[in-house]
């Protein structure tokens, strides 16, 4: 009796290359290539790169940046912006003896309905009292939460990711004690509903 022979299927060669491309906050730019044999297998599909990446500038290495693919059109994976997060290193590095680090977790809505989870850090120049940090906290959270509502998801996230939120942050809070450096460590989205109409908002500059 002759035996069938079975044939293998290289699934290899059924993949094909696939372009991930930014939403328009960071201008439809190409991030990188990933490979599937089905484009239906690329939804929900996560991709890390940094912004140094994103604009070329080598100084902002330190800063993540993470995108889930949302539609496939022919060779083109089109994401929407999960998060933005600080290197592990980077933020080790701010932190220093004899100085107080206050952190924050403030969850905010921009005015066009993104809910989002930020976590800024405030680095003193030495120890300072818990009154003095409950005050420092108090003026992140008004300054966080009062950005959110006069701006939308597109400005709002440029100014996380770009510093102007940090920026807002120091300034109101170093009359409450002399800070070393403010910053963003974190922010990620949380409704996830309105990531559908990402597409819609004003495109931003990065």
């Amino acid at each position: 009796m002759v035996r069938k022979v079975k044939k293998t299927i290289d699934t290899w060669k059924q993949k094909r290359w696939y372009k991930l491309i930014a939403p328009e906050i960071f201008g439809k730019t190409e991030l990188k290539e990933t490979i599937a044999d089905d484009p239906n297998k690329l939804i929900g599909r996560k991709a890390e790169v940094t912004l140094a990446d994103l604009i070329n500038d080598w100084s902002k290495q330190n800063i993540k940046l993470t995108f889930q693919i949302e539609r496939v059109d022919g060779d083109k994976a089109y994401t929407v912006f999960i998060s933005h997060e600080l290197t592990q290193d980077y933020m080790r590095s701010l932190v220093r003896r004899k100085m107080s680090m206050i952190a924050g977790n403030f969850l905010v809505t921009t005015k066009d309905g993104y809910t989002v989870r930020v976590k800024p850090h405030c680095f003193t120049l030495r120890r300072v009292k818990t009154t003095k940090k409950e005050k420092i906290r108090a003026i992140m959270e008004e300054t966080v939460k009062n950005s959110a509502k006069k701006l939308d998801f597109n400005q709002f996230m440029q100014g996380v990711v770009l510093g102007k939120l940090a920026s807002d942050i120091y300034k109101g809070a170093k009359v409450i004690y002399p800070l070393r450096r403010v910053e963003i460590g974190k922010s990620e989205f949380v409704s996830y509903t309105a990531l559908k109409s990402q597409s819609e908002s004003s495109a931003i500059s990065a």
